[in-house]
This record gives C-alpha cells, sequence and structure tokens, in this order.
C-alpha cells in the first residue's frame, strides 16, 4: 500500500492523467490528486515527474518496499525540507515547522549561511539557517530506506539552441503552448483572479486567461506606482482592477508576519508587497494567477544584456540575480567569518554542466537554478498559503521552458531590447506599447521610507540591539546604517537585509 504523507501543489495535466491512470475525474481535487501521485509512482516510479506538469512537492510512503520517496518539481516551485535526527530518524516536511515540531529535532542556527544571505539576500542552496535542515532542491527526489538516505537528481535546465527558426515561428510557439497551458490552469467550477503590474509576463497571462479581475498593488509616491500602468492594461482587456493602496504603516508592520511565515529570511523588500496584495486578494478570491518564471527563461533583466561582456568571467563573479556585499565588506561587519563560505561555490557544479552555453544561457542557467529557487518560488508558494491564497503561475512550466532551452539567444535579448520573442508573442493579444512596455521591476518605496524617523524606529533598535551583537560589529553596522540615512541611498539593500535577518532571528530564536 502507498500513501501521500506530504502534499503540496496542483498537477496540471491532471485530466489526461486521469484518463492514462484510470482514475475517476469526479474525485474532490485533492482525493484526486493524490490518487494521481499513487497510480503514477506505481506506473512510473522515481520517472513520474516526466508525466507531470504543475507545481508539487509530495513525499509517498511505499509500505511493502518500506520505503520513503520525496519528489519536488523541476524547478523547485513548491518547497521540501528534511532532517536525520541523531537516532538516524528522517524528519520532512513542505514546511520548516512541521520538522521543528517533531520529535528528535534540535533547534540551532546555521551561522554561516549569514555569510551567504548577506550577498544574496535569500538563502540559496540546500542549507538552511537551521542546522541539518536541508532543502531537497528542485528536479530532485530522494528515498529513505533502512536508515539510509538517497538523492538523485531527475531533471536540470540544458540549453541546446537551434537554429532553423525565424523569430515570428519562436513566438508562434510560445504563443501556441500558453495557449494549450491555460485551460489546465482551472478544475471544473473554479475561477480565478491575476496579478498584474506594469509588466509584459503579468498582462500576457492575464490576457490569455479567463479572469473577470485582476489585482495589483499601489503606492502613494508616484515614481514608485506601477497601478497606473496596470490599470490601463485592464482597461484594454476590460477587466474589473482591484487596486491595493500600500503605505509605510503597512509595510513594516508585515515585516515579522512575513519573516515568521518565510521560516528563513528573505531580503527581497518586494516580498512584503506580494504579502500584503496576497492578503487583499484573499479577501475576494482563493485562486490568482502570476507572472514568474519568463524573466528567467526569456531573458527578461538588463543585466542579461552584458552577457557577451561578460564572457568567460562569468564563472568568477556571476551567483545569480543579486549579488550586494562582496566579500571584503563582509569581513568588515561580521564578528564570525569563515573564508571558506563564498556564494561562488554554490555555483561552481553549475558552471562546469554549462561550459559549452552561450553567456546569456549560462547567466539564465544561474538564476534558473539559485534565484528562482531561493527568492520567488519561495516567497510565491510561503506568503500565498500564510494569507490562504493559492498562485499558480502558468509560465513556469517545463513545457516553455522547452522552447526557451531551444531559442538561440539572440532571440532573446539584443542591445535594444530584453525578452524579444516573448513580447513578440504577448504582442499577439496585446498592444504593442504594453508587449514591449520597458521592464520596471517590482520596485518598492523602501530606500526613502527606510530613511524616514517616522518608519525606521524598529530598523535602528534592531541595529542596537544585543541580537545584533551576536553577529555583527555594531558600530560597522551602524556606520552603513548612518550613511544611508545620512543620504547613501545605495546602502538602502545592505540595511534592508541586515534588518530582516535580524527579524527573523527573532521570531525563530528570540520569542520562541
Amino acid at each position: 500500500m502507498i500513501t501521500v504523507k506530504e502534499y503540496v501543489g496542483h498537477i496540471r495535466n491532471n485530466v489526461a492523467l486521469c484518463k492514462e491512470l484510470g482514475i475517476d475525474q469526479q474525485l474532490p481535487r485533492r482525493e484526486k490528486e493524490e490518487a494521481i501521485l499513487i497510480a503514477a509512482y506505481e506506473k512510473w516510479g522515481s520517472h513520474m515527474a516526466e508525466h507531470m506538469h504543475g507545481m508539487f512537492a509530495f513525499a509517498l510512503w511505499d509500505d511493502e518496499r518500506r520505503e520513503l520517496f520525496a519528489l519536488r518539481d523541476q524547478f523547485g516551485t513548491k518547497p521540501f525540507y528534511y532532517y536525520v535526527t541523531a537516532a538516524g530518524e528522517l524528519l520532512y516536511g513542505v514546511n520548516i515547522r512541521t520538522i521543528m515540531e517533531q520529535e528528535g529535532f534540535i533547534k540551532e542556527l546555521n551561522e554561516e549561511m549569514l555569510q551567504i544571505y548577506l550577498s544574496l539576500t535569500y538563502v540559496a542552496g540546500e542549507d538552511t539557517f537551521f542546522k541539518g535542515v536541508k532543502k531537497l532542491m528542485p528536479g530532485h527526489f530522494l528515498v529513505w530506506k533502512d536508515g539510509r538516505l538517497t538523492i538523485e537528481r531527475y531533471f536540470a535546465p540544458t540549453f541546446k539552441p537551434d537554429e532553423t527558426k525565424s523569430l515570428d515561428e519562436w513566438a508562434d510557439e510560445i504563443h501556441n503552448t500558453l495557449k494549450d497551458i491555460m485551460p489546465e490552469m482551472l478544475y471544473e467550477g473554479e475561477s480565478a483572479e491575476s496579478f498584474l503590474s506594469g509588466g509584459v509576463d503579468s498582462s500576457y497571462v492575464l490576457a490569455m486567461s479567463n479572469c473577470k479581475e485582476a489585482d495589483t498593488c499601489g503606492y502613494d509616491e508616484e515614481r514608485f506606482d506601477e497601478s497606473g500602468m496596470a490599470a490601463e492594461t485592464a482597461a484594454v482587456l476590460g477587466v474589473k482592477l482591484n487596486r491595493a493602496r500600500i503605505t509605510p504603516e503597512d509595510f513594516f508592520k508585515a515585516v515579522p508576519f512575513v519573516m515568521y511565515n518565510m521560516e528563513q529570511p528573505l531580503g527581497d523588500a518586494s516580498a512584503i508587497v506580494f504579502t500584503i496584495g496576497c492578503r487583499e486578494s484573499a479577501k475576494h478570491t482563493k485562486i490568482c494567477y502570476s507572472g514568474e518564471g519568463s524573466d528567467e527563461f526569456f531573458g527578461g533583466y538588463n543585466m542579461y544584456r552584458n552577457a557577451e561582456r561578460y564572457g568567460d568571467n562569468l564563472p568568477t563573479f556571476y551567483v545569480g540575480n543579486t549579488n550586494i556585499m562582496k566579500e571584503d565588506e563582509k569581513k568588515q561587519i561580521l564578528k564570525h567569518y569563515n573564508e571558506n563560505v563564498l556564494p561562488i561555490n554554490l555555483v561552481k557544479d553549475i558552471y562546469k554542466e554549462n561550459a559549452g552555453c552561450d553567456p546569456l544561457s549560462k547567466m539564465s542557467d544561474v538564476d534558473i537554478r539559485i534565484w528562482l529557487e531561493g527568492d520567488i518560488y519561495l516567497n510565491v508558494d510561503k506568503m500565498s498559503r500564510a494569507c490562504g491564497l493559492e498562485v499558480r503561475m502558468p509560465l513556469t512550466d517545463t513545457r516553455i521552458f522547452d522552447i526557451a532551452s531551444r531559442m538561440p539567444s539572440r532571440f532573446k535579448v539584443t542591445k535594444e531590447q530584453n525578452k524579444v520573442a516573448f513580447r513578440t508573442a504577448a504582442a499577439k493579444v496585446l498592444p504593442e506599447e504594453v508587449a514591449f512596455r520597458k521592464k520596471l521591476g517590482f520596485i518598492v518605496p523602501i530606500r526613502i521610507w527606510m530613511a524616514d524617523e517616522r518608519y525606521n524606529a524598529d530598523v535602528r533598535a534592531k541595529f542596537e540591539s544585543k541580537e545584533a551583537e551576536l553577529f555583527f560589529k555594531k558600530e560597522e553596522i551602524q556606520k552603513i546604517f548612518d550613511e544611508y540615512v545620512g543620504g547613501n541611498s545605495d546602502n538602502w539593500r545592505k540595511v534592508w537585509t541586515i534588518y530582516t535577518f535580524l527579524v527573523w532571528y527573532e521570531e525563530y530564536f528570540i520569542k520562541r
């Protein structure tokens, strides 16, 4: 007998799988998806994920074999953690707190992770801030049998450019594939809304959906506010737009909630905004679409335009989308610094595997495996679930990535434009000015709010706390903070990253 012990996710091609595996399609959703997992495991074993599309992480107990089988989807949209106790027992779950509550768990801080965090602003790789708690990495499965743990990889991004197609042909393939995916996003009887910013990703997803409402966030600070552009797009598509106004008071009040429910610190300021957006959307819908994935797949970031210039130097410095503190800065501020704990070590094997790829593909590969998993997907999963909302990401799909993996880089990024083929596809259902609108990113006014004495009292208090003194040379981090408040706005990310770690530490090691 096989039992589902842990599961979180959404299996998109459930209709086709039910037919192939002989499962009653009228079963309630949870029952149906668990039946799919069991039947797929019985038929395909460790190759089961090759037949599944969607977002998922799960653990199955095989009573006959007396073994546990756990698997995380290809891109890591859903998390899975494990921990081996001193007594040789395996603890596991889709939440770290599930593990912490079990007998045999010992809570200890993995302080070395702070060095990685201060550079990347998120927890990258398989280690976590809790000693012994590991992440099952994307595209991997584990087997626990007779007290032995085996981990294998079943999927890794690979890039093999096909030079035979034109720009329009690539755009057609993207568009037709997304057209096939969108009907899979909902079960019968479900309805969804869609997050909408000023960018092409969320606009394209909304245009391809049957959503009647979209949700956006806005600020009183106009230069940071994309909600006006979202309103223009919504009007063109004939969709009602719900706008959540975010104030600095709302923002800072949400920080402890976010750090607790994230389970690990995350120095991405947009995570706070995303959380507030999820909370507001959950008041009128249970499901929301979001556009994550296409930037990394199709060359959406402005820095990708420098790929050719970076060339062979990439393996010496490029560790992903963010890298805010260099080693000399960390040596200057940390009380305990280990010369051997370097962010670049996280990507050495990735560069070995993609050695034959062009520079843009190498950058994309690193971001797909490190940044997406550690920051973007963690945020989407943890905060949507904490707010009672389910977020589904149509553009994060193996079928979409398959196109990106075969597309030559010149159809992704040029000197003038990023995401060229993707935008060309989006222009089939969006006005050109929306499809080719300049990328702004999910910008937040935190850089000005945190320097304001009306809002930064807790930031200042954390920097002066006895907890800060455990990890940092207080006079050195105070210099960073004082320079920031004094007008060096470039320091805001450093201040925010230190602050979010201290808030998280208080939530998990002081309050509890």
